[in-house]
């Protein structure tokens, strides 16, 4: 990650965040895609290029309490400072997905699109608008749900833009068939298949949450929710990818936390000093 800011600018931090909203047209969405940025403390009294972290659902900061997240880890200096650019969604069903195939339903029918935006449209936006690194491992991608699945997605196949991935309640169920159809757990879901078929890139590194009250499925009968059966079987694939269990992969179980932004602003601070530690 980028290098620590000086000593004197440092003690200079303030808790305060900036938030700024934004917005740009896209393409090949066909609307307009609003954005919060907050902007790390003392951005506007350097002229220092900063890390990015990229977030899905970003019309939810609000209910995340990021900024107090956020204020509370700059006044510790447990965190670098980054530039956060929040990606308001839109038709998420549609948008939020695998780029490279929709579900049995056709949900996620526009992930490809999205991910043309994130690429061609979002990135270059953001170099020229705001002070940010544009390194691969400079940037972070994350998302919640739906959205963890589109960020992972990105993440994984994008190794030249991107470097970590972060991935709350993750929508690893992701699948190309229905039960009635036959739906097999080892063979049909759509992101673990992606990732036996992809490739391995030695600069990628993962972190994933699931609360085990996310859900109450369990369609094996093995006493585990299907949330977590879904995450931990996609770790099982990277592993089996090449990516080290202890050094590319962080995994976050927690118990009674549930499939709502309570849970994800309270474990934020373990993905944010995980992204971006103050070394």
């Amino acid at each position: 990650m980028a290098d620590s800011l000086p000593a004197h600018i440092q003690a200079e931090r303030t808790t305060v965040t900036v938030q700024q909203p934004d917005s740009l047209q896209s393409v090949p969405l066909n609307r307009t895609v609003h954005l919060t940025i907050i902007l790390p403390p003392n951005y506007h009294s350097t002229d220092i290029a900063y890390p990015v972290l990229y977030l899905n659902d970003g019309q939810d900061l609000s209910r995340l309490h990021m900024t107090s997240v956020l204020d509370s880890l700059y006044q510790k200096m447990a965190i670098r400072p980054f530039v956060l650019v929040g990606i308001h969604a839109g038709d998420r069903i549609q948008e939020y997905g695998t780029a490279a195939r929709a579900d049995y339903m056709n949900r996620g029918s526009k992930a490809a699109l999205y991910t043309d935006f994130v690429l061609t449209e979002l990135l270059p936006y953001i170099k020229k608008q705001y002070r940010v690194r544009t390194e691969p491992d400079q940037s972070v991608f994350a998302g919640f749900s739906l959205g963890g699945l589109s960020a992972f997605d990105i993440v994984f196949h994008h190794p030249e833009r991107f470097s970590r991935a972060g991935v709350f309640s993750g929508s690893f169920w992701w699948r190309s068939k229905s039960t009635a159809d036959g739906y097999r757990d080892e063979t049909d879901r759509i992101m673990h298949d992606l990732v036996r078929k992809g490739a391995y890139h030695r600069n990628l590194k993962f972190w994933f949450e699931t609360g085990t009250e996310d859900e109450t499925s369990d369609r094996n009968n093995n006493g585990i929710i299907d949330a977590i059966d879904d995450t931990t079987d996609l770790m099982d694939e990277l592993v089996k990818k090449g990516y080290h269990r202890e050094q590319a992969i962080r995994y976050v179980e927690i118990k009674g936390g549930k499939h709502n932004q309570e849970t994800w602003s309270a474990i934020m601070p373990d993905f944010l000093t995980w992204a971006f530690a103050n070394e």
